[in-house]
Order: C-alpha cells, then structure tokens, then sequence
C-alpha cells in the first residue's frame, strides 16, 4: 500500500473553484459554475476518483455514506449520526483504542532488506496520550503510517478499536479509518481555496454528514481552538498558528478515537508552539480522545502522559511523564 497524506488536503497550487462550501444550489452542479461543494445530497458519497475540475467531489451516489477506494477520507471523520466508534467496537474507559503486536516493517534498498521496525509492540488506552522520541531516521513516521492503517507491516499486526488494518479491504479500510483515526502533521495541509470552517466540515461531509451538521460541528472546533471570529478566513489570510489550530480542529472534527501527530508544533515559533500545546491538552482533557504524538521536543513529550524510545527499530518505554 502506498503512503499518502490521508485527509482532505490538494497538492500545493491546486484551485478550488470560488463559492461557498455551504451555498445551496442545483444538484449536481460542477465547480465551474460557482461553487465546488453545493448542496449535497443526504448519503452522498465521495465519487470514485473525482477531483474538483471534474465537477463536485460529492457527486450525487447510492445512499449509505462510502469512502471511495484511495480517498482522501483518512483523516478520522464522523458518521451521520455523530458516533466516534462503529457499532460493535470499544472505547470504553480503560480499554485500548490502539494496539500494535510484534510489528516489523522492512523496505526493499536493492537486492537487500532494510528493516525499520522490528517486534515493536504499543497499547494506547481511551484519552491516553502516548509521546513517541527517537533520533532522526529511527522510524517514527513510518510508526505512525502503520498505527494509522496508512502502510502494512511486513510482520505482525495494529488494530484500531479491535479491528485489524489488514483484515480490511481498501474501501473498508477508509471508512474505518475515517471514523477512527485522526491526523495532525508538521504542515497544516490545508485547502487553500477553501474557508477556515470549510476545511474543518469537509472530513464531516465526507463521512456522510449533512451540511448543516458537518457546519455546525465546525463551528463548535473552531470555537474550541479559538478561532471562532475567523471561519471565513482563508489559510493565506492566518498565521501560522492559527493555520495549525485549523489543522487540529480538523482532526478533531469527527471525535475519532485516536489522533496520530506527527511533529505538530515542529514549524512554530516557541511561544506559539506552547500555545498549541496547550490547546491539545485541554482538547484531550475534554473530548477524550487518545493523542501518539511524535516529537523531538523534550518539553512536549513530558506533558504527555507516557513516553517511549524508538530505538533500534523497537520501543522502549521511558520514566512516566509528570504533567
């Protein structure tokens, strides 16, 4: 499976066409005509392959939301009816949201095996945040793309809420995925034609919401990041760190059980970066929802609430964090 950035951002330079995400209009208009995300139709679902310049990315389909195979949906989303969690899995307190078993992942370097995990095990628990260190190259990112069902071990297996990743088909896979799982990286990865509130809805409609839903939910994060005087504003017209707090409430959006970050304030000045920090701790605290960040800031990984080292392609758990 190839990796990819899985959420609901466009390749640098892409266009979206101007309007509203929100503005009602005829069924199944394209988005040359005014607007990319018009009305959308209750249980629409994301067409397979579509792409702005073909038209509305929710082209009218079957009722009962679906990922398209290869969708951008990834970035843990919610379901019409608002549920964190599929029916049948568990998030109760106590249990693990997350679990990674005798995980190996090597890549082909020529004619040789170069391994990058080996017999690496992890267990995050419902609302626990899990700080994961390490040097430079030592396999963090490819971590997390296998916690997030982004890439497959070579050995071993991750679940998700009791599901394993590669029990799943790839449609299946972003579906769960788009109910469970949320993304924060380094760069905001915004659309950036798009609205502060509709770059945050747009997970929420992917996975099936209706529009009044999917703004209202926005909203709400975008209240809780504080940033609810700029749904209107465009990435270019934020800072930096409000580009990330978009980012954040874009992940969050959707209430997914875990949130995967990836060095979340590694482009932030200092002062901004405790800020976010702050803000993703009070989200944690009220929301529930279970955060593995990596990072390469000490003062980060402290105020998480476990710690591991990937060394030598296996995790090794550090003195419990003092908050």
């Amino acid at each position: 499976m190839t990796t990819d950035i899985p959420f609901n951002e466009a390749p640098e330079g892409a266009s979206a066409a101007e309007g509203s995400l929100f503005n009602k209009g005829p069924k199944g208009p394209s988005a040359a005509e005014g607007s990319l995300f018009n009305k959308v139709p209750e249980g629409a679902s994301a067409a397979e392959g579509s792409s702005s310049a073909e038209g509305s990315l929710f082209n009218k389909g079957p009722k009962g939301p679906s990922s398209a195979e290869g969708s951008l949906s990834a970035e843990g989303s919610l379901s019409a009816e608002g549920s964190s969690s599929a029916e049948g899995s568990s998030s109760a307190e106590g249990s693990y949201v997350l679990q990674a078993k005798a995980v190996g992942r090597d890549y082909q370097q020529g004619d040789s095996l170069l391994p990058v995990l080996r017999d690496t095990n992890v267990a995050v628990k419902a609302g626990e945040k899990l700080a994961v260190v390490g040097v430079s190259g030592s396999g963090k990112t490819t971590l997390l793309n296998l916690l997030g069902g982004l890439d497959d071990p070579s050995a071993g297996s991750v679940t998700v809420c009791g599901t394993d990743w590669q029990g799943l088909g790839v449609s299946a896979r972003a579906k769960w995925r788009n109910q469970h799982v949320g993304f924060v990286y380094q760069f905001h990865h915004l659309l950036g034609e798009f609205s502060a509130l509709e770059n945050v809805a747009l997970p929420c409609l992917i996975g099936g919401a209706s529009v009044a839903e999917a703004q209202q939910r926005a909203e709400e994060l975008l209240g809780k990041v504080g940033l609810g005087d700029r749904l209107k504003h465009k990435p270019s017209e934020l800072s930096g760190g409000e580009r990330q707090r978009v980012a954040i409430a874009r992940a969050l959006v959707t209430s997914p059980s875990v949130v995967l970050m990836d060095e979340p304030t590694g482009n932030l000045d200092p002062g901004t970066a405790r800020v976010i920090l702050d803000l993703l701790l009070t989200l944690n605290q009220t929301l529930n929802i279970s955060f593995v960040v990596v990072t390469h800031d000490p003062a980060i990984a402290a105020r998480m609430d476990r710690q591991v080292n990937l060394i030598d392609g296996q995790l090794v758990e550090l003195e419990t964090a003092v908050v």
